[in-house]
């Protein structure tokens, strides 16, 4: 079982969950909308809380709070 990232722990909007490509414990890993194949290590269970687009990423999307909503 994979340990939870921290893309979860702050609340990211763009953190889709666990992967298993092949359907094994081996090949788990983090991914999100900025990172369909995988969550680098660095930034899923490092101190890099991805507030810049990195070169090569694809895309530009980078860490977003989800916001709460008051009733």
């Amino acid at each position: 079982m994979i340990l939870q990232p921290k893309c979860y722990d702050r609340k990211c909007i763009h953190y889709k969950g666990i992967n298993q490509p092949d359907g094994t414990e081996q090949t788990e890993r983090p991914y999100c909308a900025a990172f369909p194949d995988g969550i680098p290590t660095d930034i899923a269970y490092g101190k890099d809380k991805h507030l810049e687009a990195r070169s090569g990423q694809g895309n530009i999307i980078v860490f977003e709070k989800k916001r709460r909503i008051l009733i």
